[in-house]
């Protein structure tokens, strides 16, 4: 038994010894089978919520209404759901009530996809009662039942399947994509949230440009955020080597083939993090100056800064087709023989600039700083309290004049 199903085997045991059944189901199963890594480990049984956290010392309240009821155990926690079946949804996402049920068959087929509708138990015996493994041997992706009523259900099932795609390489069945073409209008009713989720995990698994082609095929790219009339845009993207970015550079990347009117409201549409949106901002920016100059000069690399210029020369090189990593080990290299990386590292302060002058706070401050970063970035004055001291008297009495 594989190492995580080791470690929770003894959740399955205790749930035996109280008299119900329990078995691991889901995603981890399937990655088992398919001899991948495993991730989270999820049990079902016959326990009911209040029963499992009688049972178990150290549980926590994720969703007792419907079922769940998480598990903390040797460091670890486990969701442990209830056999359950579902009432009809609402908006397409939610049942309105759940009902448990003591049949682990019945429990399964609930569930999305014939791959995630397997249940293994304490023995390693597999439950597939709707040809999970044969799908999973013919790399098929197949709804549990009628594609349309699953779609129904839970409309961002939809996009799940292309993410399974990317994360999978596997192949959607032909019933299952025209259920898509014909419900895909229901994904109006999906929150950004879980779409920003699932589009975001296509994008960082390794076979996106088919995901990315499927999306566009079925027309789920409509209704995802900003991207509704971005067809050829899309397909240009995902033709682009994404496996050597970070979460900021895809969106960055994704948005200088875009070219939204504004950067700032199309990731805002996607409900995504303010500092990610300020860092993917900042990084389109740079893109635009390296664009212009074609090279790294002092200024532009200190005003980037190390990150942002790694991550534009990265997404720059990738642009241009000549992605080497050699690349940004030279941008490195140049980043770290600069005088000074930021303004922090100056030894004189706008205070100290201010009792020099004798003069009243303002924006000539700011101004005396940037311009002893451009002489100490030139190397023409050194990073020295008297000698910048010095300068400024000599050459600079002027600055508030400006303001």
């Amino acid at each position: 038994m594989d190492t995580p199903f080791a470690e929770a085997k003894p959740i399955l045991q205790k749930l035996h010894l109280e008299g119900y059944e329990a078995y691991f189901v889901g995603g981890a199963v399937r990655d088992s089978l398919l001899e991948k890594e495993i991730g989270d480990v999820d049990i079902a049984t016959s326990a009911e919520p209040h029963e499992v956290q009688r049972i178990f010392t150290h549980t926590v309240d994720v969703g007792a209404e419907h079922g769940t009821i998480i598990v903390l155990f040797n460091e670890s926690q486990y969701e442990v759901t209830t056999f359950r079946t579902e009432s009809e949804y609402e908006g397409f996402r939610k049942p309105k009530s759940v009902t448990y049920i003591s049949s682990l068959k019945e429990d399964l087929k609930r569930r999305d996809f014939t791959i995630n509708a397997m249940a293994m138990d304490i023995n390693e015996k597999i439950y597939d009662y709707f040809d999970g493994k044969r799908d999973l041997e013919n790399r098929l992706i197949r709804t549990v039942g009628e594609p349309s009523e699953r779609f129904a259900e839970d409309a961002l099932r939809m996009l799940r399947a292309v993410r399974f795609v990317s994360q999978l390489n596997f192949t959607v069945s032909s019933n299952t994509v025209e259920a898509i073409k014909d419900n895909v209008h229901l994904l109006k009713e999906i929150s950004v949230e879980r779409k920003t989720v699932e589009f975001i995990k296509i994008l960082k698994n390794n076979h996106y440009q088919v995901a990315i082609k499927l999306l566009i095929d079925t027309n789920i790219h409509k209704y995802l955020p900003g991207l509704e009339t971005c067809r050829q845009q899309l397909m240009s993207f995902s033709c682009l080597p994404l496996s050597v970015l970070n979460n900021e550079e895809i969106w960055a990347l994704l948005l200088y083939k875009i070219k939204p009117a504004s950067v700032e409201s199309f990731l805002r549409l996607w409900k995504l993090p303010v500092k990610l949106i300020k860092h993917v901002s900042k990084m389109l920016i740079f893109i635009d100056y390296l664009s212009e100059q074609k090279k790294w000069t002092t200024e532009l690399l200190y005003s980037a800064g190390i990150d942002i210029a790694v991550s534009v020369e990265r997404i720059f090189a990738i642009v241009n087709d000549c992605y080497d990593e050699k690349r940004i080990n030279k941008v490195v290299e140049q980043f770290s023989r600069l005088p000074i990386k930021s303004r922090r590292e100056l030894v004189i302060t706008g205070h100290d600039i201010i009792k020099l002058f004798h003069k009243r706070p303002g924006p000539w401050v700011s101004a005396a700083l940037s311009s002893i970063e451009k002489e100490i970035l030139s190397e023409t004055l050194k990073n020295d309290r008297e000698a910048i001291k010095e300068w400024l008297l000599t050459c600079n009495l002027n600055f508030e004049q400006n303001y």
